[in-house]
């Protein structure tokens, strides 16, 4: 079966172009444009994945992933927007989105990142994968997608958790920032590694008893970071 696209862009042009090289490449396509027709959509069209222009009518991009995301619905994301500000494209990342492109963008790199995302989509971790996580005091549910300290519930982003629960996975190795972007955010591209700072900055603040000191995530200079499980502290009678 075809895999389904849904293209919300209130600038026909666009929509017409993004439609127009998905159907070429064989892929289903449906156009909205405005946020609030998602909603309606989605309960015909069910889509594959997204891509989500950041600017609409009635309800923008970060409020509508932030609306399926809380309603559960886990549909890929690919969020488009004219900014150039990176606070614009973490805010999308953080509120749900997968990805995210750059007006003007190359309909050849969209295409590339959709087959991407359902790729990763398609070779999903078994069950066993999902296999609850533990370091030092955390404590990572992937079904359940929450993380605990010290039995406290911590409240992550989207993106935070999937940063963590990667870093997890790998720890004691020196992951580098393309490295990072690579595995969490699935960039096959060169991207934008700031991303990569910001997201582990704010994790520090949530995980890290000391955030300027950190025990979890270690900054590997020139390199990357590398997560280690803090050093038992012994006691002396």
């Amino acid at each position: 079966m075809k895999k389904k696209i849904l293209v919300v862009d209130d600038e026909p042009s666009i929509s017409m172009l993004i439609e127009f090289n998905l159907k070429l490449v064989g892929y289903e396509v449906h156009c909205v444009y405005d946020g609030e027709a998602v909603f309606t959509a989605i309960q015909h069209f069910r889509p594959d994945l997204i891509v989500l222009d950041l600017m609409l009518p009635k309800m923008d991009g970060i409020q509508v992933c932030r609306k399926l995301r809380s309603q559960n619905n886990l549909v890929p994301i690919i969020m488009l927007t004219a900014m150039q500000d990176l606070s614009d494209k973490i805010a999308g990342l953080d509120n749900g989105a997968d990805d995210y492109m750059t007006k003007p963008f190359s309909p050849q790199e969209l295409i590339s990142r959709i087959q991407a995302i359902i790729r990763r989509i398609q070779t999903l971790p078994s069950t066993n994968d999902n296999a609850p996580v533990t370091i030092g005091q955390i404590s990572i549910q992937p079904d359940q997608r929450e993380v605990h300290i010290k039995g406290e519930l911590i409240e992550l982003t989207p993106k935070e958790f999937d940063l963590l629960l990667f870093l997890c996975k790998h720890r004691g190795k020196v992951l580098s920032r393309q490295q990072l972007l690579h595995g969490v955010w699935d960039y096959h591209f060169l991207g934008d590694t700031r991303i990569v700072d910001v997201h582990i900055s704010h994790l520090r603040d949530k995980i890290e008893s000391n955030a300027r000191n950190p025990e979890y995530i270690v900054t590997i200079r020139n390199v990357g970071y590398k997560l280690t499980e803090p050093a038992m502290k012994e006691s002396f009678a």
